[in-house]
């Protein structure tokens, strides 16, 4: 039934009419991209009219209790069908293993296989903090000392260069898979070394242009779109103050696990406010919408996916147009018995999942699939 009505809607041409500001023929801000970067923009374009795609970070690497079989996903095991996006991080990149403990070699196999069955990655990077080799929570100021003229930044240079061979290898039958680059996220708060009380307003600009500058136009990486996405925000003056130009953008995101917590109207007027925002900044700039991170941990409210997460995405006609919402990891039981954001088969959340699964607004991988 729900894949029926998503084919009819294509086939027809129903549109949602919140937002009439959409670029109607959408180009990805590298003008060189890949052919297969122009396509995966134009199908979320497309797809955002129809409904807002589930995603889901580390979705094939591990779940509650498992890890690292060759196809599984808690998703699956709950609804049978996998997430339309699946969420990475490059931390550690360089070793075999990132920060989660995820194998690099089998995360591109990973990534080569969703991009087959017509699903999306999307890519984060928790970087160490070059200062001192750390960790990305270790806020000692550095950004200053990367950027060019800086003492790190040959350092930098070479953490790029492994993330531009690292994109460049991935490849189907000789074509580049696309990425959603999300790289500086959550910049507004101050827990990450690139957070706003620890370098400048044009500092943080720079480091962002230079990031995109030199994957682009010095390494040939024209596989990424890229994707912008602070912490909770106040208003759009805030949203924008680190933008660093629709230049260099292609999707405006936002993080927000704060206002997940409750049904409180606080809450919601909050979410709804944000998310209008994003819409509509998005529309004005050709850009898309997403809610790039959220999740309740551990999800003590069993009904959480349909009367937090549902009620949030369909709480307006401008929430209806966000491209995509992820939520973040399912922790192995075994480290950390409560670090889980997504359903799994054990949990008292696997049935009202079913009933979010079900709505005609959530689109997952067989939705998707061309």
């Amino acid at each position: 039934m729900k894949l029926n009505r998503i084919a009819t809607l294509l086939t027809i041409g129903v549109l949602w009419t919140a937002n009439a500001s959409f670029t109607p023929t959408p180009s990805p801000s590298d003008p060189d991209a890949d052919a297969n970067v122009r396509t995966l923009f134009a199908k979320l374009h497309r797809l955002s009219r129809l409904g807002t795609l589930f995603g889901h970070q580390d979705d094939r690497a591990y779940g509650v209790h498992w890890k690292e079989e060759e196809v599984r996903s808690d998703v699956f095991d709950v609804c049978g069908d996998f997430p339309a996006v699946s969420g990475w991080d490059l931390g550690e990149l360089g070793k075999e293993r990132n920060l989660d403990g995820v194998s690099f070699d089998k995360m591109q196999q990973w990534m080569i296989d969703i991009h087959r069955r017509g699903g999306i990655n999307t890519v984060s990077w928790h970087m160490v903090n070059l200062a001192n080799d750390s960790n990305s929570w270790d806020t000692t100021r550095s950004v200053q000392r990367i950027l060019p003229g800086g003492d790190l930044h040959g350092k930098f240079l070479s953490k790029l260069d492994l993330f531009a061979a690292f994109a460049n290898d991935l490849q189907v039958d000789g074509e580049l898979v696309p990425l959603i680059f999300r790289p500086w996220h959550e910049h507004n708060g101050n827990w990450f070394w690139w957070g706003a009380a620890h370098c400048s307003v044009e500092e943080y600009k720079s480091l962002w242009r230079f990031t995109v500058e030199y994957l682009r136009d010095r390494k040939g990486v024209h596989s990424l779109l890229y994707a912008y996405s602070p912490n909770t925000f106040q208003s759009e003056a805030e949203y924008l103050e680190r933008y660093p130009g629709d230049e260099y953008i292609d999707i405006l995101g936002f993080d927000d696990y704060a206002n997940v917590r409750d049904s409180e109207e606080r809450s919601r007027k909050n979410l709804a406010r944000q998310i209008q925002a994003v819409v509509r900044l998005a529309g004005e700039r050709g850009k898309l919408p997403a809610w790039t991170e959220t999740g309740l941990e551990g999800l003590s409210n069993p009904n959480w996916f349909t009367s937090i997460l549902l009620n949030a995405l369909t709480a307006s006609p401008q929430a209806k147009h966000l491209t995509w919402v992820l939520v973040w990891r399912n922790a192995n039981a075994q480290d950390k018995s409560n670090h889980f954001y997504g359903p799994h088969p054990q949990h008292p959340s696997a049935a009202d999942f079913r009933r979010f699964y079900q709505d005609p607004l959530t689109l997952f991988l067989r939705d998707i699939s061309e």
